[in-house]
């Protein structure tokens, strides 16, 4: 038992050494770690430091430099406005000297004017006593010749003016005849010498409006999707649009064709935002489409009130300003609309300046001749007359209306300026390169071809396409049978046939699409 007691002891004093000796080792321990920590710390903060002083000298270094440019920038802004400034000191200088040198010459030429004045009043004086001289000469002469001739100075008068009446009235035909030749042939030669000085004046680029539109491609692998699955996208582009979408071996590029430019102005910007989207597909292209004829239609208001204001023209009624603008995507024997009235307003501006008329009612006479070839219903009225009744109804001036009703002789010119428009209107057209007649018969040939067309039921819309040669026909699913869509076909082709001339053949082509359409909501 004392063994045991022993032993137990001693294993209770062993396990205590062993933790008191395990205690002092732990502390050991974590005293190294904590010391080692801290150097550690240390170390981070001087590296921290090291850095923050790194970075602090690079952003000092960022704006001392920027400090410099803003300087250089700010001090080259400065000697550009005092160059400015001393240049408008020099003219204004300039200017004054000249005015000094004005009014001095003027007070020189005023002091000679009275010089002259004086001496004239002197030879008035002079005059004068000579007329009495010679009345009372007269007097005496006339006096001495009544009592030779046995006639009084009323009775040899009368004798004297008959005989010489028949005399002077030939003498004064013949002059009349002369004057008149005269006058005719300086009113020719001046008239001549205002317009080719308005033509030189009126400088004009002539551009013939073309029935193509090119469409610009990064890369060829685009038009895969263009063309879409089976050409589906295709097909669906060039219903939405009426005009005929060319994809061929042109590297990088898609040719738009039409006759209408607007249609062509919409495949175009279309295109556009379909590629720069990236999702082609029939609905989307429905989509984008009618976003962009919408688009087309807040542009040519831009358009007429930009040319408004670059021609100075003001207070022009909103729908007048709106036909200025789609004159932009009309055309005139090939020419465009917008620039041909552009350019008249000009001639007929200049013109009016240096004949004395009033400027402002040429300017804008010249601008609003040719609105009646925009107007939306195109009815048979020459298109003067048309442009005439609506210049009347947005409340323009007599004058202006007249000018415009009257430049193709629909009607008879009251106002100065008709004549002008009319010379105005012949000289924008006759310039070499201006004008192509057969692009005029042409567009009217297709027009004439989708009327045909249209003007039968069932109809909803009609593209002629491929430069006339195919006529492609939306009809109405629900109201057009298959069968009746092929009997419309050929009822088409024979009313064509029967009333309009053209070359090689037509083909006419019918499509009936039926959709079904449900919203999921």
């Amino acid at each position: 038992m004392p063994d045991i007691l022993f032993i137990l002891i001693t294993a209770i004093v062993a396990l205590g050494v062993g933790v008191y000796i395990g205690r002092v080792m732990l502390q050991k321990v974590y005293k190294q770690q904590e010391e080692a920590a801290r150097q550690k710390a240390k170390s981070i903060i001087r590296e921290a430091e090291i850095n923050a002083e790194s970075i602090k000298k690079d952003r000092m270094l960022e704006a001392k430099e920027k400090f410099l440019k803003l300087k250089s920038e700010f001090e080259e802004e400065s000697n550009k406005k005092k160059n400015i400034i001393i240049q408008n000191e020099n003219k204004v200088k300039q200017r004054e000297q000249h005015v000094a040198k004005q009014m001095e010459q003027t007070k020189r030429r005023e002091a000679e004017l009275d010089k002259e004045k004086e001496a004239l009043d002197h030879q008035l004086e002079l005059l004068k006593k000579r007329k009495e001289d010679v009345e009372q000469q007269h007097n005496e002469v006339v006096a001495q010749l009544e009592k030779i001739a046995g006639l009084t100075a009323a009775e040899a008068r009368e004798q004297m003016v008959e005989a010489l009446k028949s005399e002077a009235q030939s003498h004064a035909s013949s002059y009349v005849k002369d004057i008149v030749a005269q006058a005719k042939l300086t009113a020719t030669k001046e008239a001549k010498k205002i317009v080719v000085e308005t033509i030189q004046r009126t400088a004009a680029e002539h551009a013939i409006e073309n029935c193509v539109s090119v469409f610009n491609i990064e890369s060829d692998d685009i038009k895969g999707k263009i063309i879409g699955r089976e050409g589906r996208n295709i097909r669906a582009l060039e219903a939405a649009t009426g005009v005929e979408i060319i994809v061929d071996d042109t590297p990088e590029a898609i040719i738009i064709s039409g006759f209408d430019p607007v249609r062509r102005e919409i495949a175009r910007l279309s295109l556009h935002r379909l590629v720069a989207d990236g999702r082609i597909h029939p609905a989307r292209i429905e989509e984008v489409v009618s976003k962009t004829r919408k688009n087309i239609e807040e542009e040519i208001v831009e358009i007429g009130e930009r040319t408004a204001i670059d021609l100075g023209i003001h207070g022009l009624h909103p729908e007048l300003i709106k036909m200025v603008g789609r004159m932009r995507f009309r055309s005139s024997y090939g020419q465009n609309l917008l620039q041909h009235s552009r350019e008249v307003a000009n001639l007929c501006a200049t013109m009016a300046a240096e004949l004395g008329l009033n400027v402002k009612h040429a300017k804008r006479a010249g601008l609003l001749h040719d609105i009646g070839k925009v107007t939306p219903d195109e009815p048979e009225l020459p298109h003067a007359i048309i442009g005439m009744e609506l210049a009347k109804k947005y409340k323009e001036h007599p004058d202006i209306c007249n000018a415009i009703g009257a430049h193709h002789d629909e009607i008879e010119m009251t106002a100065m300026i008709s004549p002008l428009i009319q010379a105005c209107d012949a000289i924008s057209g006759s310039r070499p390169g201006a004008r192509r007649e057969i692009m005029e018969s042409y567009i009217k040939r297709l027009k004439d071809l989708e009327a045909a067309a249209v003007s039968f039921d069932g109809v909803n819309q009609c593209y002629a396409i491929q430069a006339g040669r195919e006529l492609r026909i939306m009809v109405d699913a629900d109201n057009v049978t298959d069968e009746k869509a092929a009997q419309l076909s050929f009822d088409i082709s024979q009313k064509i046939e029967k009333e309009m001339q053209y070359p090689g053949q037509i083909k006419i082509t019918v499509i009936r699409e039926m959709r079904a359409i449900s919203y999921a909501k």
